[in-house]
């Protein structure tokens, strides 16, 4: 499969989410969303941007709404659009594959943390991502011609959305705010042992 997407700040969360329903945007998930991306002792999945990610769907009060253990091939860009290979396969325990991965050697490089909600509409998905201290931003997902119509119905500057990544948007908050942007929650206590450019 593979992953077409475009990403943007999003300045009035809101309006944002209005528009999306008015257009008859269906909300399919509201809740945490958390990745772990892991890599090998010796350290050779990140310099071949290749992504390792257990990532899991918690509904408002904790419980796994769902799992997915993803491999993500390099980031190429086609027509300004960010593109990569994705496998994904569902996971019933991602606590147990978790440990799994501890036992084979594996350690968590990264880890992202945010509260999301996640629409369908136009043949794309949309989803708001707020972070524990960043941007909100909004992830648009599908072929490039959805894409292009749910943006329409943002109605938010297509100049602001692009294939960027997320440690380019920690970097323009960053610079902006003079603040330290936090992914996770134990960022925003005060462990900073993650590496940006992980994210």
């Amino acid at each position: 499969m593979r992953e077409i997407e475009l990403k943007g700040i999003v300045p009035d969360e809101a309006a944002a989410h209005a528009r999306v329903e008015a257009a008859g945007g269906r909300l399919a998930f509201a809740g945490r969303l958390e990745d772990r991306r892991y890599d090998d002792a010796a350290g050779r999945l990140a310099p071949l941007d290749v992504v390792l990610r257990l990532r899991t769907y918690r509904d408002p009060d904790g419980g796994v709404r769902s799992a997915h253990l993803d491999w993500k091939g390099p980031t190429e860009l086609e027509q300004g659009y960010k593109v990569r290979e994705e496998l994904s396969t569902a996971v019933a325990d991602p606590d147990t594959l978790a440990r799994i991965f501890e036992r084979l050697g594996y350690a968590v490089i990264r880890e992202i943390e945010r509260d999301v909600l996640q629409y369908e509409l136009a043949g794309a998905t949309v989803r708001f991502e707020r972070y524990p201290r960043m941007d909100v931003l909004v992830e648009v997902e599908g072929p490039p011609e959805a894409i292009e119509q749910a943006i329409e119905y943002l109605e938010l500057p297509r100049s602001e959305f692009s294939a960027a990544r997320l440690p380019d948007f920690v970097a323009r908050f960053e610079a902006r705010t003079g603040s330290r942007a936090a992914l996770c929650a134990r960022e925003l206590a005060g462990y900073f042992d993650y590496q940006v450019k992980d994210a």
